[in-house]
């Protein structure tokens, strides 16, 4: 019988693992400051930065300031916030249909979709990744900000990326449940196309994901990240936070998920985080050891 993921990374079929991946990094000064002190102090394992965003240039400084962060490209397509937004680093006049009507990327996703054009979006995105490799980033892996690439028109660019580029990215295997609790039954067939069109290439494959970053109420985050942990299963699974520094930047951008932002910023960069995942015996793994994988 062909090896489990997590046996080819080192540990038993049964264990359970997490990547444990800070989402946003270079979206703004604040995020820079959670971001890196969780992946300082963990538990958090690895993240992925957003290269058009204004604080991309601090982000970097902070990355080559202690060398060994695992650090991928967060795929950006997306500007979603009222007044606080950026454009493509392709250019706009390279990648006009990816502008909204005030000259950035758009809010939405739907809103990608309607507008852009695929071999846009992949000039966009391939600008993404060089910019970051030639900024002196060590790119572990690839993810996407706000899901935008996983929409059919997208998809095949993002496992063409990680073909070209040689790294692995975020794709789990689908699970019916999972998809139909989010509403999103019609995306298991071209997810099974990607995870199965990726496999056949010697691509690593996720086993389950976490996605509930930020969905709790102030004084809620203790309970609920402590859930989050406690209900991985067995093989290596993906969770993601927004750790970010509170408090007048991180309020103004996003004052509906400040509170969250900074609660996780403690928490997966600290002993509470650090408590909970021994607590649940949940083993830790950043992206860097698959590509390794990948790549041997």
């Amino acid at each position: 019988m062909p090896l489990t993921l997590a046996e080819r990374l080192g540990f038993d079929a049964t264990d359970r693992v997490a990547v444990v991946h800070a989402d946003d990094i270079g979206m703004c000064h604040a995020a820079n400051l959670g971001a890196f002190q969780t992946l300082r102090a963990g538990p958090a394992t690895c993240g992925s930065i957003m290269v058009p965003c204004p604080w991309f240039q601090e982000a970097v400084e902070l990355a080559k300031a202690s060398p060994g962060f695992d650090l991928g490209v967060h795929l950006t397509l997306n500007a979603e916030w009222p007044h606080y937004r950026w454009g493509p680093v392709a250019g706009r006049s390279a990648v006009p249909s990816l502008l909204d009507d005030q000259g950035f990327l758009p809010r939405t996703s739907i809103e990608t979709v309607q507008r852009a054009k695929p071999e846009e979006v992949e000039v966009e995105l391939r600008a993404q990744v060089e910019m970051a490799l030639e900024a002196g980033i060590d790119v572990t892996h690839l993810d996407s900000h706000m899901g935008t690439v996983f929409f059919p028109p997208f998809l095949e660019i993002y496992k063409k990326l990680a073909a070209e580029f040689r790294v692995p990215v975020f794709a789990v295997r689908p699970d019916p449940q999972v998809l139909a609790a989010r509403g999103l039954q019609g995306a298991t067939e071209i997810l099974n196309w990607l995870v199965g069109s990726l496999e056949s290439e010697g691509f690593p494959i996720l086993d389950g994901m976490d996605t509930d970053s930020l969905d709790f109420a102030e004084g809620e985050g203790l309970e609920h990240n402590n859930g989050r942990i406690e209900k991985l299963g067995k093989g290596i699974s993906y969770l993601i936070c927004h750790p970010a520094q509170g408090g007048e930047e991180l309020s103004i951008i996003t004052p509906d998920s400040a509170h969250q932002r900074d609660f996780e910023r403690g928490f997966y960069g600290g002993e509470e985080g650090a408590r909970a995942f021994e607590a649940a015996g949940v083993k830790r793994v950043g992206m860097r050891p698959l590509r390794d994988l990948l790549r041997s």
